[in-house]
């Protein structure tokens, strides 16, 4: 089989990988080397969908051992089968660089043999690139759950990111959807990633970073009856306890027929949306998971991004004032984001900041004027209740825009215009 025809089949299985980012590390080229990695972001450039088209994001093989239920490279499937070898990977890869395709390589695989073998055949094929070709652009390796800590020692040396797929919430998905796996496999070789990313960064003198963009991991939403709450608790416990940079979410395709599998067959992509929204609380906004969803609200409320729907549920912390309230509250505010805060602390130093002035200062007035007063005065006209203020949150006009078709469209609850910028952004 020729590289280009592997390289449609192993770039269309690689599909399914989400975790596309900026590098978060900066390494200048080198005399005689090609290529450099940006702390601005290698994955910069996005389709309309929001795939990440920067890297070349692709599987080493799609041979798998395993029969993960929700995989479409599952042994079991009839599928066209693909494997490169370590230097026809290396080499597709500089000639793309080279042609200004992509400024990096995203690598995964599926499993053959075992762990150790896929991740040594992985691991060759980026030392081709840095070593005999001089590449110094960011690549991030797939981890295979499993790998031996050496293996996972000389991937961390060789990339800027390594990331493992934790794949389901729980442990009993992980036993229902994918039995060959364990979750012993998938946090140990974690944990140890973590371990050697602080030992590094505790090292002034080593010439070397271990995975200097960090690690990331994925999750599927929807393919098992977990709630949000125990995603985002999850997710809450792998940023404090791995010290992940990410966690991505990935709303479940159905591309495989197995009884294991949820009806509905897919999982409402606004659902996805609302999870990387309160992802962003926790990372950015001093939120905690117990306090976004609890036992009476166990999932988030579609119609509204989490913070509003905190807020409506907290309406005995509001209305905040703006001259007065400290940095903390004012993240509180839906409407009110990290740069726009930061403003507001920097204004009201010079003088008291008037409701005229909010918009200036970055402020989303269609959700935060129901929340906020300045100088004593509401920007709210109107009863100052959570029902109220659901109802017209709800009315503020929503402009979408479809594509018309000739074909009845599928029922699918999509996010508005304004939740996808959000959930790029951050800025709730």
């Amino acid at each position: 089989m020729e590289p280009a025809e592997k390289l449609l089949i192993l770039g269309e299985s690689a599909k399914y990988d989400v975790s596309c980012s900026s590098s978060g590390t900066d390494r200048a080229g080198i005399k005689g080397g090609i290529g450099s990695a940006a702390k601005a972001g290698i994955c910069h450039t996005f389709t309309a969908d929001g795939r990440c088209i920067s890297l070349l994001k692709v599987l080493l093989t799609n041979n798998c051992i395993y029969d993960c239920a929700y995989c479409i490279n599952r042994k079991s499937n009839d599928i066209k089968r693909a494997a490169f070898t370590p230097q026809e990977l290396a080499d597709i890869t500089i000639n793309f660089y080279k042609r200004n395709y992509i400024e990096g390589l995203f690598l995964s695989s599926g499993v053959v043999k075992n762990a150790d073998f896929t991740m040594e055949l992985m691991v060759r094929a980026v030392r081709i690139l840095r070593q005999d070709h001089l590449f110094n652009g960011y690549i991030h390796i797939k981890a295979i759950p499993g790998a031996s800590q050496e293996v996972l020692d000389e991937a961390g040396l060789l990339a800027d990111r390594l990331s493992i797929n934790m794949e389901l919430p729980s442990d009993s998905g992980l036993k229902l959807l994918a039995p060959d796996k364990k979750m012993a496999d998938i946090t140990a070789p974690m944990g140890h990633i973590k371990e050697k990313i602080i030992e590094s960064k505790a090292d002034k003198f080593s010439r070397k970073s271990f995975a200097p963009a960090g690690q990331s991991t994925q999750l599927i939403v929807g393919a098992t009856g977990d709630t949000d709450k125990q995603i985002i608790s999850l997710s809450e416990n792998m940023y404090t306890g791995m010290n992940l940079k990410r966690v991505y979410y990935s709303s479940y395709i159905h591309v495989n027929n197995d009884s294991r599998l949820p009806v509905p067959v897919n999982s409402p992509l606004l659902r996805e949306h609302r999870l990387y929204q309160a992802d962003w609380l926790l990372r950015f906004y001093k939120f905690k998971a117990d306090e976004l969803l609890d036992e009476e609200h166990p999932n988030f409320d579609t119609r509204f991004d989490p913070k509003a729907a905190w807020a409506l549920r907290h309406m005995e912390q509001f209305p905040v004032e703006i001259n007065t309230a400290d940095y903390e509250k004012l993240l509180r505010v839906p409407g009110i984001g990290v740069r726009s805060a930061q403003r507001i602390i920097k204004a009201r130093r010079a003088c008291a900041i008037g409701v005229d002035d909010l918009k200036k200062l970055g402020i989303v007035m269609k959700r935060a004027r129901f929340f906020i007063t300045a100088k004593g005065k509401s920007a709210f006209e109107g009863r100052f209740s959570g029902r109220v203020i659901s109802a017209r949150l709800l009315d503020a006009p929503k402009q979408r825009y479809e594509q018309l078709s000739l074909f009845k469209p599928e029922a699918v609850l999509l996010p508005a215009p304004e939740d996808t910028l959000k959930s790029i952004t951050g800025e709730l």
